[in-house]
């Protein structure tokens, strides 16, 4: 709170807490609250709440300093007990899944592929059909309000040793449905496409990266006595009795990193005199699947790919392809101890995808161009760093926080810096000062700017304004905080599928797809 009473705003630090800068969010009162739902060394997903009990929000993506947030999904879920159902798929980069509270009050799940930057309803599984005669009919998945609630035993699990995979809860239809039994799906690519594979709610663990799959049945009221598991991720499960005498289940336990070839399984019999004897057993895999797996077991897979469009920029996420060696579906072998995951990766030309609108500029419907936002005052905006006010000239390009592509499109002069003291004003006369425009350079470690100053005849060429790249990158905003704006995404995939987060129609008919500038900050 900068004012007793006030309203709260997030502030970060880049540098273990030595500066902190104030994050470009809507502010929160006492009766909100942010949550960070992800984060690397790229970007953040911070969740702001909607004021009132609402159980939603919106979910932001920040650029790569935590401090300018973009509009990522509105009407995100994030129940009362402030549990988000947002999940990171480790099994394969860029992905991740999370619900949200439609205006009808329905929960649907959506799918990013590129962080963040579009989302999209999950496909139906093809071997699964839909419950009468609904409209839309996509595959919902449960998550932390689900569990939560006693609905599902798991949440969706994936592993960065089991590349593509990912097993989950889940019901098919118009939504995500709470009468009805939850299955258990099964995606062997990341999420694109999903098959219904277990009836009823289990537990479930991934075991020999990716190589065997486990699962038991989650009854309150049944002991139980068998596990089943999968050697081919899902597609055919078989049955084997651990025990003569069945137990309640209380639990399934491996070794963290999911090398391992053994699961545990506890749980407890009732006893006659009305305690309970805790028992666990412990099933190792390697008296089943006792052939190591070879050469000939494996494939190479191209991540993302879609085998559509231009072949160039199949399976480019996030400016980069990436093939990794995979076990290939009918090979019955374990992949033991020492199996790495062994990829392949090769940036993409870029294109104006790899790009977001930046400050004062938005993206038309009916163009990949970024285009000038009508009553943006001017060209630039400023901020002070560690002293020096930055004034930024933008052509209105800025790359995805994590994207890697190299070469092929590129913003003409898309940055440009003009560095003086915070707020010093130029004294100098402006016909003295040359019309030429400033070269801005920056590499990792320096900054260099050329100023050209004129007195008469006599030209003096000041070359004196070095300062650490890092250093600037640690400032604190000092004086008049730039009026920067929140970018606003679209969802517009393929297959016909468009939702606006939030986009204007004017009277012929044209839509405008807003990159930026959709809320001030107030």
């Amino acid at each position: 709170m900068e004012d007793p009473g006030s309203p709260r705003v997030m502030y970060f630090s880049s540098d273990q807490g030595d500066t902190f800068s104030q994050a470009l969010l809507p502010s929160a009162s006492t009766e909100q609250f942010y949550s960070i739902l992800d984060g690397d060394k790229d970007m953040l997903f911070m969740h702001v709440d909607t004021p009132g009990e609402t159980f939603f929000g919106t979910m932001y993506t920040s650029d790569d300093r935590g401090i300018l947030f973009s509009k990522s999904l509105e009407r995100h879920l994030f129940d009362g007990q402030r549990k988000s159902d947002f999940t990171n798929i480790t099994s394969l980069r860029g992905v991740y899944l999370t619900n949200k509270l439609d205006i009808d009050g329905r929960i649907r799940s959506v799918i990013s592929f590129n962080r963040g930057g579009t989302w999209r309803p999950l496909k139906k599984p093809e071997n699964v059909n839909c419950p009468g005669n609904v409209k839309r009919c996509n595959l919902h998945i449960h998550g932390e309000h689900s569990r939560y609630n006693n609905l599902v035993p798991m949440l969706a699990l994936s592993e960065p040793t089991a590349i593509g995979l990912v097993i989950a809860h889940g019901t098919v239809g118009d939504s995500l449905s709470l009468s009805q039994h939850p299955d258990v799906f099964v995606s062997s690519d990341g999420g694109y496409n999903w098959r219904g594979t277990l009836k009823g709610p289990h537990h479930y663990s991934i075991l020999d990266s990716g190589g065997l799959i486990v699962a038991v049945e989650a009854h309150r009221d049944r002991q139980v006595k068998t596990i089943k598991f999968s050697t081919d991720e899902g597609r055919c499960w078989k049955s084997y009795n651990f025990t003569e005498q069945p137990f309640f289940f209380a639990g399934l336990a491996s070794e963290p990193g999911t090398k391992a070839m053994n699961v545990s399984v506890w749980g407890f019999r009732p006893e006659d005199d009305g305690q309970p004897m805790w028992v666990t057993v412990t099933i190792d895999f390697q008296s089943l699947i006792t052939r190591e797996c070879s050469k000939k077991d494996y494939e190479e897979w191209l991540a993302h790919s879609t085998n559509k469009g231009d072949s160039e920029r199949n399976g480019c996420v996030l400016g980069m392809k990436e093939t990794y060696r995979r076990l290939k579906k009918q090979s019955v072998c374990r992949n033991g101890r020492s199996f790495v995951v062994k990829k392949k990766q090769s940036p993409c030309p870029c294109t104006r995808e790899d790009y977001l609108c930046d400050y004062g500029y938005f993206r038309h419907v009916n163009t990949s161009e970024c285009v000038r936002q009508p009553n943006t005052p001017n060209k630039s905006f400023e901020m002070c760093l560690d002293g020096e006010e930055d004034e930024l000239l933008t052509a209105g390009y800025r790359k995805v926080p994590s994207d890697k592509c190299e070469g092929g499109f590129t913003p003409q002069h898309m940055v440009q810096t003009i560095i003086r003291p915070c707020g010093v004003k130029p004294t100098l006369d402006p016909s003295a000062v040359s019309t030429s425009p400033v070269e801005h350079f920056d590499t990792p470690k320096e900054r260099l700017v050329l100023i050209l100053v004129s007195t008469g005849a006599a030209v003096v060429v000041l070359v004196t304004i070095i300062s650490a790249f890092l250093a600037v990158r640690r400032g604190v905003y000092r004086t008049r905080m730039p009026a920067y704006r929140f970018s606003n995404l679209r969802i517009q995939e393929d297959n016909g599928f468009t939702a606006d987060l939030e986009s204007a129609t004017s009277s012929n008919g044209t839509a405008c797809q807003h990159d930026s500038d959709v809320d001030l900050i107030e």
